[in-house]
């Protein structure tokens, strides 16, 4: 009996899919379709309100509110992290400045070595 109550809410979500996608377009249609014969702001009117109800039709579904737990979760998550001060920071930044010209000091030199090495073998020097 639960397969057919899963098969049944697959199916209503597949519709509702459906009836979202096809509010969307319809609200886009409707904002460049009628753009000689309405002015600006009703035209706008339909194109949020066929994004708002496209919004409704997917939350409506399974994956809408899958979806919308996930964001609240990630929200709570983000709420949880302890942001690095602004000196902190600039710490961190000034000690990655100082790594990155050492390394690339360093890799001149070995270039350069190398360089040295392959016209001395090459008898170019």
């Amino acid at each position: 009996m639960e397969s057919l109550s899963e098969e049944n809410n697959s199916r209503f979500d597949t519709l509702l899919l459906i009836v979202a996608l096809l509010l969307l377009v319809g609200g886009m249609g409707a904002y460049y379709g009628l753009d000689p014969q309405l002015s600006k702001l009703p035209r706008l009117g339909l194109l949020v309100a066929g994004f708002g109800g496209a919004i409704a039709a997917v939350y409506a579904t399974n994956l809408g509110k899958q979806t919308l737990a996930y964001l609240v979760g990630a929200r709570s998550e983000l709420r949880k992290v302890v942001w690095p001060t602004r000196q902190e920071s600039i710490q961190t930044t000034l000690i990655i400045a100082v790594f990155v010209v050492i390394v690339a000091m360093i890799m001149w030199g070995l270039d350069s070595a190398l360089l040295y090495g392959v016209q001395k073998l090459t008898g170019r020097a």
